[in-house]
């Protein structure tokens, strides 16, 4: 199984090891020698296009705000301000991550105004996350594109750009996942991951089970091998799931789809 040869992989950094490889179309097995390490997978990839800066968030790990920090600084030096056109954030496909990450991700856009609350059963148990003085890309202007890969903190990030107006969301309805979740120790290597409370954007609209809903429609077609298979994913399809306020009868998620190739996705297109 995949996860016996993974075991059989495993050992000391630094130390090689030999793989054999069989290859369809190969007279006979590939032998190649590679060396262990940790594997540091970068949260933000970017690239200018047409003097627009093209950033994409593959999850919120510890390191997301600092790689966005890296990748603003590195298209300001790529392009003069004066030509810089504005910006792309790409959240497509990103399951979510830490909360405090996508708070961070908000600030570097944002001057002021809540980011995103959490409430909990009690009325009175609230926390408020706001936004610093300060926007990293100068009011320059901002798409953020979704679909129904975007869940979690993608949410968070997507649903306080759009309400307070600084960024157009573009794409498809988002997963819907507004729940915050809280790791209880057991003793004896146990534990228990609880729902307490759940997130709500600067207008007061709960992501859970109703996600965020585009300014912007832009369906994604899907290639002719993925034609007739549902490819739809939603919180509110899921059994079991919690009710959100704003959850209604459509529901949540859409279509996770996004074309390896820049020239087929219309989404980016668009944006």
């Amino acid at each position: 199984s995949l996860n016996d040869a993974v075991e059989k992989m495993r050992g000391l950094v630094n130390t090689p090891i030999k793989l054999t490889i069989l290859r369809q179309g190969a007279d006979k097995p590939i032998e190649l020698t590679v060396v262990r390490d940790i594997i540091k997978v970068k949260a933000v990839k970017f690239r200018v296009e047409n003097d627009i800066g093209y950033m994409k968030i593959t999850s919120f790990t510890e390191k997301t705000y600092d790689d966005l920090e890296n990748a603003i600084d590195t298209i300001k030096k790529q392009v003069p301000n004066d030509k810089l056109k504005g910006y792309v954030l790409d959240l497509r496909l990103n399951p979510g991550g830490l909360l405090d990450q996508a708070v961070s991700v908000s600030d570097a856009f944002l001057d002021r105004g809540e980011i995103v609350s959490t409430r909990g059963r009690d009325p009175k148990d609230v926390t408020r996350f706001d936004a610093r003085a300060g926007d990293d890309i100068g009011g320059k202007p901002l798409i953020v594109l979704v679909n129904g890969g975007s869940a979690s903190a993608s949410e968070i990030v997507a649903g306080a750009l759009q309400d307070l107006r600084r960024a157009t969301v573009v794409g498809t309805q988002s997963f819907g996942k507004g729940s915050v979740q809280t790791i209880i120790p057991l003793g004896e290597n146990g534990a228990l991951r609880l729902t307490t409370a759940l997130y709500y954007t600067p207008s007061g609209k709960s992501i859970q089970g109703k996600g965020i809903t585009p300014d912007i429609k832009v369906d994604q077609p899907l290639p002719a091998e993925l034609q007739g298979r549902d490819l739809t994913r939603g919180e509110s399809d899921l059994k079991g799931h919690i009710k959100g306020a704003d959850e209604g009868t459509t529901g949540s998620g859409s279509a996770a789809y996004v074309p390896p190739e820049p020239k087929d996705d219309l989404q980016l297109i668009y944006a």
